[in-house]
């Protein structure tokens, strides 16, 4: 457990303190240290963390369109910038992992740093309310600087087969895991990704789902330009 004054100067940082030190515990917990652990509030988190970020978006980028605001905002919710939020808050000491995690590194691994930061969010929303969160999002991304071009480098895969699909009328794809290989502590994950509308799937293995994903989703873009599609 880290010591007290080390979680209180945490929410000194985070400019929240929680009525609930619990929620606190558990968002600074990994699977692999406990079945009380993070995802649940790591699934909230991420959609809070969206919600926030597209108002913010949408207030200071007035000029852009939708489909560009939807780039930015890619741009800036994705592992690796939440990766450095987290590193600045400090959470690589702070985290319970697992003693097969810990000696894997996975203090540093930036998909559990960056799954930890969205716990935190969703932890702050459950123990205050949606703008105690947003409050908080918009305090950890106020010295980033919003711009259009950050639509040039936010086109992943998934964007770019999103945008594919689009272009062409078409459903988006369905994300499904698969199947889960390795120990607990350390996953990785098999992910499906389906166009129903072409009757074409494939497959990538990542880190995590959301590198699963991505990977998936590259994976189709490939076949699809093998195909000429």
């Amino acid at each position: 457990m880290p010591p007290d004054d080390a979680l209180a100067a945490l929410q000194a940082r985070l400019q929240h303190t929680f009525a609930d030190p619990r929620l606190l515990a558990r968002a600074l917990t990994h699977r692999s240290f406990s079945s009380e652990h993070n995802e649940r509030l790591e699934f909230l988190g991420d959609s809070v963390l969206s919600l926030a970020v597209s108002s913010l978006l949408y207030e200071q980028l007035q000029s852009l369109p939708e489909g560009d605001l939807t780039k930015v905002r890619a741009s800036l919710v994705r592992q690796e910038p939440l990766h450095q939020l987290a590193l600045r808050l400090g959470l690589p000491d702070l985290l319970k992992l697992g003693e097969g995690e810990v000696r894997t590194n996975g203090r540093q691994r930036p998909s559990i740093l960056a799954d930890a930061l969205e716990a935190l969010i969703g932890a702050v929303y459950l123990d205050a309310g949606y703008p105690a969160a947003a409050a908080l999002v918009r305090r950890l991304f106020q010295d980033v600087e919003l711009k259009p071009a950050l639509a040039v480098a936010a086109k992943d895969a998934k964007t770019e087969l999103q945008e594919w699909l689009q272009g062409r009328k078409m459903k988006l794809p369905i994300y499904r895991v698969a199947n889960t290989l390795g120990a607990a502590h350390k996953q990785t994950f098999d992910v499906e990704c389906e166009i129903a509308e072409l009757a074409a799937v494939e497959r990538g293995i990542g880190a995590s789902r959301r590198a699963g994903e991505q990977a998936a989703a590259a994976a189709m873009l490939l076949a699809l330009k093998a195909k000429g599609k």
